[in-house]
């Protein structure tokens, strides 16, 4: 009964995890109502600071003393955090949040890109090749070129779909960061979370000087979306998705990536009004297919590894009467 109860708190906290993360999209629109991009990422990361150092003190749990630790995720804070939050802040003031929500699910195709570059030991298999090339075509699919000519709106969109694109591969480089720096030194998730957004917080007032003092518009819509941005978004959301991660293991707690564009367009639609074009889902699911392929390529190549079997060192050649003398 004990484990039934868990497997379905597990699947609660999964279909929260993509509505929260679908629902960002829709939060940073609503909240660039009121703000400009940078103070959207200054409200969202303190927010979520605020959050997750609660959650570490209430769990009382211990910030690590490496220095060394400390610098890594100083990298990880700009390029998991801040950079990607800003850049998709300044492209929805020009793209749609179902649209961008979208572009976000490009991430596992950057980090395929990114993997020979960073992590020089594993080089990409033909499937894993396949998947991205699929995924590259999504996104083609997705940034719709022959509607750019003689639109000017679709053109005045390109920048920011660029910047979606630019987000997700700042997320792509970070999770290989973490995966050759940080990960294995014995910190649990949440506690390198928790020291991930609380280094976003003071890196993020940089943005000050663009756009950050400009004049605010506060209403109840802004502070809410803004909260709720950092508060479940960048601060409650983590402690699903490990969770999730925990529990399901890393294959099935990615398919979250599947869900939330989903959601995100979704919430697009119905709050936001925004019209969808036939070539967005389609190019999702290009980009999707491209996912798939290349974690079954993955899948494939470690099912390989596994049943390879292991080389014996081979027998020394007989030596001769002459050399036995």
């Amino acid at each position: 009964m004990q484990a039934a109860g868990n497997t379905r708190g597990t699947l609660v906290a999964f279909l929260a995890l993509a509505l929260v993360w679908g629902a960002s999209f829709l939060f940073m629109k609503l909240g660039l109502a009121g703000l400009a991009p940078g103070q959207v990422v200054i409200g969202r990361v303190w927010f979520g600071a605020l959050t997750l150092a609660a959650v570490m003190l209430v769990t009382r749990r211990r910030w690590p003393r490496d220095l060394k630790l400390w610098g890594h995720m100083v990298v990880v804070a700009i390029t998991f955090g801040v950079a990607p939050y800003a850049l998709f802040a300044w492209a929805e003031q020009t793209v749609p949040s179902g649209l961008a929500s979208i572009y976000n699910a490009t991430t596992p195709i950057m980090t395929l890109l990114l993997t020979p570059l960073l992590l020089r030991s594993e080089r990409l298999s033909r499937a894993q090749s396949g998947g991205v090339v699929i995924g590259i075509l999504g996104v083609l699919v997705l940034s719709a070129p022959w509607q750019l000519i003689g639109s000017a709106d679709l053109a005045g969109s390109l920048p920011g779909q660029i910047a979606c694109l630019g987000a997700t591969l700042c997320y792509g480089f970070s999770g290989l960061y973490l995966r050759r720096f940080v990960f294995g030194r014995g910190v649990e998730s949440l506690t390198l979370s928790a020291m991930e957004i609380c280094l976003a917080a003071p890196l993020a007032l940089v943005l000050l000087p663009f756009g950050g003092l400009d004049p605010i518009g506060v209403s109840a819509p802004v502070v809410l979306s803004i909260a709720a941005l950092g508060v479940l978004g960048t601060g409650i959301a983590y402690i699903w998705y490990y969770r999730v991660l925990g529990e399901w293991g890393a294959a099935r707690a990615s398919t979250v990536t599947y869900l939330a564009p989903v959601v995100g367009v979704v919430l697009g639609v119905l709050v936001l009004g925004e019209t969808v074009q036939w070539y967005e889902p389609v190019g999702g699911l290009v980009v999707i297919a491209g996912i798939i392929a290349s974690q079954r390529g993955l899948r494939l190549r470690r099912a390989r590894t596994l049943s390879a079997p292991a080389r014996l060192p081979s027998a020394p050649p007989p030596r001769s009467r002459a050399e036995s003398s």
